[in-house]
């Protein structure tokens, strides 16, 4: 070496910078194992119905099971906060491995509960109670999950590489979908009613334990090092983001209504009902919801290329204004007791949603400053699930137990597509921009 050559101090040395690949890895691979596990139940609705919330009236044992799908929705919020005090005050990374970690753990146990008729009530109790960990940890998953790849991503391709974090809720949901297709497909009724649908929970462990192993590897985000270095790190980000950002806030929970309550209710909600209200077998229906996943898997990518193309307005107005056009006619078909018909329309009530949603995370993130991004992605993600989306099941089916009316999901569906609509009218272009610091 020569010796005229100094060797810089620690502090000046600049650490090289992660891969992409290797960040869109962690943030995607966390996202699946989450929302495979939070999605199954929603799939296995009509046995766990049967399971834990014993009625003489199906009808009723459905409502009782998406009460306690909504229930775990509830729960997002104080998880939201949690994390996202946790995320923007001890970093990303550390939030991160903690929501796998306990997402798995509230799954795994749903898998191994006893039934009612085992338990009594009890087992509805612990079932519920299950539901409401797995609500806690989601609260901070896709919101850190998105605040790490934006806050790492160059602005000329930060909508796409966003929306690449969000295939993987539709990889999960996607996974869980087939694996409930390949459960119904391999095991008789009677059996996926007696043990077999206890099966889809208990694979959770093993892939939350390859999503821990790659989140524990990755580094934190240099705006988040930012921040710790020149002392701007929140003490209370939750209260700084409220007296800071609240109309920012009250943006994202409006953009946020049709990648919520039009996410449960296209897919989550349209496998019950092709079965109940189609008559369509559940194979038919998880095939159907499955196709959608994957339509929607290839639509998010896309969408965020043409947010970074021509703006996050235009792709989410495109999303939404579909929406509301479509809504009643594909819900029309979906009931008509056509299988080509049914699976059109759900996979088109799906890659509306999927439009909107490859833009609108990254709008998200480019509306807050970094000391209170994790926190407001959470809380304004996690408002919006609480009342459109965990709900849409559960309202979904009370609307036609109540109107005996099968089409009022689509007036549902619409309904959250309108609040995204007027909602994007009032916020800024943001192609381009650099994330705010500190």
């Amino acid at each position: 070496m020569d010796s005229t050559m100094k060797a810089l101090p620690p502090e000046q040395v600049e650490k090289p910078k992660q891969k992409t690949s290797t960040v869109i890895k962690a943030a995607v691979v966390g996202t699946v194992v989450e929302y495979y596990d939070f999605g199954m139940y929603g799939y296995m609705a009509t046995m766990i119905g049967a399971q834990f919330f014993v009625s003489h009236d199906p009808a009723a044992a459905l409502l009782g099971t998406f009460a306690a799908f909504a229930v775990a929705f509830f729960l997002r919020v104080p998880g939201g906060i949690f994390f996202g005090h946790m995320g923007d005050k001890y970093g990303r990374k550390k939030a991160l491995s903690w929501t796998i970690l306990l997402m798995v753990a509230a799954t795994v146990l749903m898998g191994l509960l006893p039934s009612y008729a085992t338990l009594g009530v009890w087992a509805t109790i612990l079932l519920v109670l299950c539901r409401c960990l797995q609500g806690f940890a989601a609260g901070g998953e896709l919101a850190g999950a998105n605040a790490f790849v934006a806050e790492s991503a160059p602005a000329k391709w930060r909508a796409t590489q966003t929306s690449m974090v969000n295939t993987g809720t539709y990889l999960g949901s996607l996974i869980a979908s087939l694996v409930a297709l390949g459960i119904n497909s391999m095991f008789s009724s009677d059996q996926v009613m007696d043990w077999a649908w206890r099966v889809p929970f208990i694979l959770s462990l093993p892939i939350g334990i390859i999503g821990v192993i790659i989140r524990n590897k990755m580094e934190d985000t240099p705006q988040f090092e930012k921040l710790e270095e020149k002392g701007e790190i929140a003490k209370l980000p939750i209260k700084e983001l409220l007296s800071t950002s609240k109309v920012s806030l009250i943006k994202i929970i409006g953009l946020g209504a049709l990648i919520t309550g039009g996410y449960y209710i296209a897919s989550v909600y349209a496998a019950t009902y092709l079965q109940t209200v189609g008559h369509f077998t559940p194979q038919v229906a998880f095939l159907s919801t499955s196709l959608a996943l994957i339509l929607g898997v290839i639509t998010l990518p896309i969408a965020g290329y043409c947010a970074d193309r021509f703006g996050r307005k235009p792709v989410i107005l495109t999303g939404s204004a579909g929406a509301v056009l479509l809504g009643v006619p594909m819900f029309m078909m979906m009931s008509g007791g056509v299988v080509w018909q049914a699976i059109v329309a759900q996979s088109t009530l799906f890659i509306c949603v999927s439009i909107v949603n490859g833009a609108s995370y990254v709008a998200y993130a480019e509306m807050l400053k970094a000391s209170v991004r994790y926190s407001g992605l959470a809380l304004g993600n996690n408002v919006t699930n609480m009342f459109l989306g965990g709900t849409a099941p559960f309202i979904a089916t009370l609307l036609i137990s109540m109107t005996g009316n099968t089409m009022a999901p689509a007036g549902y569906f619409v309904f959250c597509a309108l609040l995204t609509l007027i909602t994007v009218f009032f916020i800024k272009e943001t192609k381009g921009v650099e994330l705010q610091g500190g």
